[in-house]
């Protein structure tokens, strides 16, 4: 069983930066695919960014591309997400995600070990 805590989170202006993390526990952090998905209120929890095992392959959604970076240190078992110029519409609760997949995939389906999640708000 693998526990997952985000941090990170808080109330910010756009255009500023936060840098969200989330620890894993409980299981061989290696062997899982990491994605972060965001959920704001009253709409469906989508996609945002995933990185596989071994961190060599990454994807950001469209809405984030170029503003957001997805990474991940296997010795410290922790997944980041950086994230920069940050819009209004990027105020939603932020989840990280593990699972087993081996390719990145965008569905929650795909995830079997989900984080208590992070408020990020952003004013404008």
């Amino acid at each position: 069983q693998v526990q997952l805590v985000e941090s990170g989170g808080g109330l910010v202006q756009a255009g500023d930066s936060l840098r969200l993390s989330c620890a894993a526990s409980g299981g061989v952090f290696s062997m899982y695919t990491m994605a972060w998905f965001r959920q704001a209120p009253g709409k469906e929890r989508e996609f945002v960014a995933g990185i596989i095992r071994t961190g060599s392959a990454l994807r950001h959604a469209n809405s984030v591309k170029g503003r957001f970076t997805v990474s991940r240190d296997n010795a410290e078992n922790t997944v980041y997400l950086q994230m920069n110029t940050l819009k209004p519409e990027d105020t939603a609760v932020y989840y990280c995600a593990a699972g087993s997949t081996y390719i990145i995939d965008q569905r929650t389906t795909a995830y079997n070990y989900w984080g208590q999640g992070t408020q990020v708000t952003v004013s404008s």
